[in-house]
C-alpha cells in the first residue's frame, strides 16, 4: 500500500495530516509526541511538506518502525521509532495514532517514507 499525503501547519504552527477522506474530527488529524518534530525536520522553515508513505520498501525510503502497541485507553495507534534520518542516528520515538490504520487499513510493522513534490 502507498500514499502520498499532504502535512501542512496552521496559525498556532500545530502538524495536521490532510486526508480528505477522514470523516472524523480534525483534532485526530493533528500530528503530535513526535511525529511533529519528525515533520520539523522535513520541511525545515516550510510550513507544509508532502510524504510518500507505504508499508512496503521503496527507493530511498527513511523507515519507521513499530515498537509498541497501544491499547485504546492509552489512545490507541503505535508508537514507533526512527533509528535514522538523512543518514543521521536518531533513535527518535513518535506516536502515531489510530488515523495510521485508516490510512494502511491495519498497523504496519514498518512505514517507509520520503518527502516528493506535487505537480
Amino acid at each position: 500500500m502507498e500514499r502520498s499525503i499532504r502535512f501542512y501547519k496552521n496559525a498556532k504552527h500545530e502538524w495536521y495530516a490532510d486526508i480528505p477522506e477522514w470523516a472524523g474530527a480534525l483534532d485526530e488529524l493533528q500530528m503530535v509526541e513526535g511525529a511533529d518534530d519528525l515533520l520539523n525536520w522535513i520541511a525545515a522553515s516550510a510550513n507544509e511538506c508532502n510524504l510518500l508513505l507505504a508499508d512496503q520498501h521503496f527507493e530511498q525510503a527513511e523507515i519507521l518502525e513499530l515498537v509498541y502497541i497501544r491499547e485504546e485507553n492509552l489512545g490507541g495507534g503505535g508508537d514507533y521509532i526512527l533509528e535514522n534520518f538523512r543518514g543521521e542516528v536518531k533513535n527518535h520515538r513518535l506516536w502515531l495514532c489510530h488515523v495510521t490504520e485508516f490510512v494502511f487499513k491495519q498497523l504496519p510493522e514498518r512505514i517507509y517514507f520520503k518527502e516528493i513534490s506535487f505537480d
